[in-house]
């Protein structure tokens, strides 16, 4: 008996200690998948570029192709760039609504959006920068373009940024994860600014002498016009910005390939544990957590400031300070911030001096710029440790973090265009009036500052600092364990 007992006794330790083992292999298996390759992280930070390199293209050369190369009144150009922008915001938080409510698919949940919005993406980026040869219904046709690139590009970019909560379940890989794509993004803006900048600079039309017809320099008659000498006509302009945009677009192409087969979604992290909520319940939820709405509101102001400054800075170096022909290599490393923005309007016009500034301006830039996405994460961590009950919400907050965006960016621009139509803006003129001059200043100097205060002192309330940042990093850790600790007992329970 005693034999017997004992063998009994081995034989139900042995079936208990199998679903231990199992436990540690599940253990294991979470911490494995929460560690990222460098691979890995480099295709996650090149799926970031194609919005960077767009929206830089957009934000430094659309107001000054809608004015001088499509030839469109301000006024008209005010409202497609307000109304495009407008429309974006209404985009954001409905498809990040629609992206928390989507089904988990072989390809994960996040990527089906980014694979289906490129190839229309990208055809409807092109048909922006073509010019229809019908005058009546341009403004039709910019609208129509313009606000469906921003509605398929927000179905591309909301699942993007989401997706750093998804690719791994460690704080420490999806920090690390988000620093390659802030580098990667930061290229981006130089490319989308070097592409554009330098094709278009290449093909630079002439500006048009106070008195002069604008259909000399037009594309009917610019080719039978000095002969003699080198010239550019208007059609020359307009082609090299279809061949940056057609350059563009492929680049927009090869980034969203790389993301697709270099980055796998983890399903472990996608688990939503209550009911899908709906769209205004959502809207409640995100604004109502204080360390978010605080988050948003700074990152409002400041980005505000610097997309004034991008929408504006190509006017300004060419017909304040007189840099027509070199605008396009000062944008490559222009984003300025305060002192930067005193030094290009106070010190006299020199080019050396510009190139200077702008250099200083761009490294300051990136922080301010760029760094509160990376602030976002911990935000979204924050909300999980305090409503532990409302998980997989990720892309709502995600979706407002981008609407604020571009809801500043249609603000500025709108403003700003409508601004130069009230200043008398000629278009394609060598030179402009006293009041568009002071008018440029403003727009890339004195607002720009008053906005970046204002953000910053907002910042300053901000309350998740590193110690509570360390804080809720632990307290997720410990959830996470005693998941796993949950699933071990059910699997030695359902063992037994």
């Amino acid at each position: 008996m005693a034999r017997g007992e004992g063998a009994e006794q081995y034989s139900n330790t042995s079936l208990l200690q199998k679903p231990s083992t199992d436990g540690i292999k599940l253990a294991a298996k979470r911490e494995s998948t929460g560690r990222l390759s460098v691979c890995s992280k480099l295709c996650y930070a090149i799926g970031g570029a194609p919005y960077q390199i767009t929206g830089c293209a957009i934000g430094f050369f659309l107001q000054i192709y809608l004015l001088d190369v499509a030839l469109l009144d301000p006024f008209y150009a005010s409202i497609i760039l307000f109304v495009g922008r407008a429309w974006d915001a209404i985009t954001d938080p409905t498809v990040g609504f629609l992206v928390s409510r989507s089904p988990w698919t072989r390809f994960g949940r996040m990527m089906p959006w980014v694979v289906l919005s490129t190839p229309f993406a990208v055809l409807c980026y092109f048909l922006i920068w073509y010019v229809p040869s019908f005058d009546q219904g341009k403004v039709v046709w910019y609208l129509i373009f313009y606000c469906s690139f921003q509605t398929l590009q927000t179905c591309f970019h909301v699942p993007y940024s989401a997706l750093t909560m998804f690719i791994s379940t460690e704080q420490k890989e999806r920090d690390s994860a988000t620093a390659y794509r802030m580098t990667v993004e930061v290229l981006g803006t130089l490319i989308g600014t070097a592409v554009q900048g330098q094709i278009v600079g290449m093909a630079n039309a002439p500006c048009i002498s106070s008195g002069e017809d604008l259909n000399s320099t037009d594309l009917h008659v610019a080719p039978e016009v000095n002969i003699t000498e080198p010239h550019v006509s208007l059609k020359d302009l307009r082609n090299a910005y279809m061949i940056a945009s057609g350059v563009i677009c492929s680049i927009y192409i090869v980034c969203a390939m790389v993301l697709f087969l270099g980055v796998k979604e983890q399903k472990e992290t996608c688990r939503v544990r209550n009911e899908p909520m709906s769209f205004f319940q959502g809207i409640r939820m995100v604004m109502g957590h204080g360390p978010y709405a605080k988050l948003v509101m700074g990152f409002l102001f400041t980005s505000l400031a610097f997309m004034l400054l991008e929408g504006n800075f190509a006017l300004f170096c060419s017909y304040t300070l007189g840099f027509r022909n070199d605008f396009q290599n000062i944008l490559l490393v222009i984003m300025s911030v305060v002192p930067f923005l005193i030094s290009v309007v106070l010190v006299p016009s020199n080019l050396i001096v510009t190139y200077i500034v702008s250099f200083a301006a761009g490294v300051s830039v990136a922080a301010a710029f760029l760094l509160p996405w990376s602030m976002l994460p911990d935000v979204v961590d924050d909300f999980k440790v305090q409503n532990p009950e409302s998980q997989g919400h990720e892309a709502i907050f995600y979706s407002f973090y981008v609407f604020f965006t571009k809801f500043a960016s249609g603000v500025s621009l709108g403003v700003s265009t409508l601004s130069l139509d009230f200043a008398g803006y000629v278009t394609r003129g060598c030179t402009q009036p006293a009041e568009v001059d002071l008018t440029l200043k403003i727009l890339v100097s004195a607002a720009p500052i008053v906005l970046i205060i204002i953000g910053l002192i907002i910042f300053i309330s901000y309350p998740i600092n590193e110690e509570k940042r360390q804080g809720n990093r632990k307290l997720l850790n410990e959830q996470r364990e005693n998941e796993i600790d949950s699933e071990t007992d059910s699997t030695e329970l359902n063992v037994v």
